[in-house]
């Protein structure tokens, strides 16, 4: 009985919100979020914040308009271009393990295409797809009688001479650029790009409900375009699996930040460093180009954007994320062990951005200079 009900207990703290035993955290993570969705008048919102080891996740509003639903801990969201975070940890795990180095070409491993383009004899690298460097743009261009994101699409618009200027001298971000280097790395590990992220970087963090299948049931994030109608994701492309496809909860993201926060822990401390350095710094770059929405980029780590420290707030490194009507945000300060991750279920533009701001006061809040 002892071990029946210790189950128990387990299984009923992982279902529910954490709520840290810091009260300032609890506080400062619940006043934040009921006020933000009252100011920005989405249908739904779930915030989550981590501070030295502790957590809290509260929701507010509802999953899906008339559903009476509040959000929570367990809530299935689709957090769009946040999975670019996890790409490029997928690629500094392969320079940590020596499978790969970050100034490999990348186009000896994209079997979708003979060749990448290149501008001025310069090739595209790994490190130039990690950090919208590449020159590539941002989408594929429709082809007509191709569906979109097929192996055709992609060849169709690598083609040519589609870069935007010499890969590595500026920046522009682009989707294009992380599938392919999903595709690349997939090639590096001799295995499907799911099954490499399954094995290298959400079992070994215990990510359990993150993953590129469309989550069921009545638990799951309704994404609204800006008219308020229902967006429907559809099923996951695996060409596109580099860039958005994936689907998590506010757990799992409060257990990849207290991963990404864990700086002296000796297990995977190579990859997290690689992952989270300024490999590409902003000044001298031409262009920079779609890189500044939820925060001034200062520089690129593997898929992180990294902001250096302005008035009371410190370093953040971080990453937003938009698909099919829901908007995300996670952003950690790396040296102040504090994190937070927050979701909203509209397209709303405005509120997308004041979303990322509002994050990055509450880290200010959490962790003053």
């Amino acid at each position: 009985m002892r071990y029946i009900l210790a189950a128990a207990a387990t299984a009923f703290l992982v279902t529910t919100p954490a709520f840290a035993e810091d009260p300032l955290l609890n506080d400062a993570v619940s006043f934040t979020g009921q006020i933000f969705h009252l100011d920005s008048g989405v249908p739904g919102l779930v915030i989550a914040a981590v501070r030295d080891g502790e957590s809290a996740v509260f929701g507010f509003g509802e999953t899906a308009k008339g559903s009476g639903r509040e959000p929570d801990a367990q809530t299935q969201i689709g957090v769009g271009s946040i999975t670019k975070s996890f790409t490029g940890l997928s690629l500094a795990h392969a320079v940590a393990s020596g499978r790969a180095a970050l100034t490999d070409p990348a186009g000896p491993h994209v079997g979708i295409v003979e060749t990448l383009p290149q501008r001025d004899g310069q090739q595209i690298r790994l490190i130039d797809l990690a950090t919208h460097a590449s020159g590539l743009p941002r989408e594929l261009a429709p082809v007509e009688g191709v569906e979109n994101y097929a192996d055709a699409s992609f060849a169709a618009n690598l083609a040519g001479d589609p870069l935007l200027f010499t890969p590595g001298s500026g920046i522009h971000y682009s989707n294009v650029g992380f599938d392919l280097l999903a595709m690349a790395l997939s090639d590096i590990s001799g295995m499907p790009y799911a099954d490499l992220l399954q094995e290298t970087i959400l079992d070994p963090i215990g990510l359990t409900a993150t993953s590129y299948e469309r989550p069921t049931g009545d638990n799951v994030m309704m994404g609204y375009d800006w008219n308020g109608v229902e967006m429907d994701p559809g099923e996951a492309i695996p060409n596109r699996f580099g860039a958005s496809a994936l689907h998590t909860t506010a757990n799992d993201m409060v257990k990849y930040l207290q991963w990404n926060l864990d700086r002296f822990d000796a297990a995977e401390a190579e990859t997290r460093a690689i992952s989270h350095a300024g490999w590409v710094v902003r000044d001298g770059l031409d262009p920079v180009s779609g890189m500044d929405e939820s925060g001034h980029m200062d520089a690129m780590g593997l898929g992180w954007v990294i902001m250096m420290p302005e008035g009371d707030r410190p370093l953040i490194i971080q990453k937003a994320g938009g698909t099919n009507g829901v908007f995300s945000y996670i952003a950690f300060a790396p040296t102040r062990g504090v994190g937070v991750f927050i979701s909203i279920n509209q397209f709303n533009f405005s509120a997308a951005t004041a979303m990322a701001q509002t994050a990055n006061r509450l880290i200010a809040t959490l962790a003053p200079r």
